[in-house]
């Protein structure tokens, strides 16, 4: 009982500042195999990993939106997003939600199928899976 009372940042490494905290997403994505841009995050304050259990946080100043032209959606970040990475994939994500015309969608789960193909898939509710390429989740200027 006593470890599900444990705080998940608990033996973190965390990093403060928008240039610095970038710097480590992309640095992370990229050695988990994901495309640099998969996570578009404005004025970042604070990130932080935990090694041991693959726990990941990225906190903003507040909530953001950000389009994503290769494939034409929107995306909703909270001013919290938390994860647990593994190589290629990101899951029990919370704090992204994608536009699904008329509605926000929860993304669950990212993942890139091993060996990398060049697709990315986007798990939400109901287990419904979206692939987009990932040449889509480059950085953008």
């Amino acid at each position: 009982m006593a470890s599900s009372m444990t705080d998940p940042k608990a033996g973190a490494q965390v990093f403060h500042g928008h240039k610095l905290c970038l710097s480590k997403v992309i640095e992370l994505l990229e050695y988990l195999g994901l495309p640099h841009g998969l996570i578009v995050l404005e004025d970042i304050e604070e990130t932080g990993f935990v090694e041991e259990t693959g726990f990941m946080w990225l906190k903003q100043k507040q909530k953001s939106q950000h389009f994503f032209k290769g494939i034409g959606r929107t995306v909703s970040y909270t001013r919290e997003v938390t994860c647990y990475v593994e190589k290629n994939c990101l899951k029990k994500i919370t704090g992204i939600k994608a536009k699904a015309s008329p509605i926000w969608a929860p993304v669950y789960e990212i993942y890139r199928d091993d060996p990398c193909t060049a697709k990315i898939h986007f798990k939400s509710f109901g287990g419904i899976v979206t692939s987009y390429p990932a040449e889509a989740f480059g950085l953008e200027k």
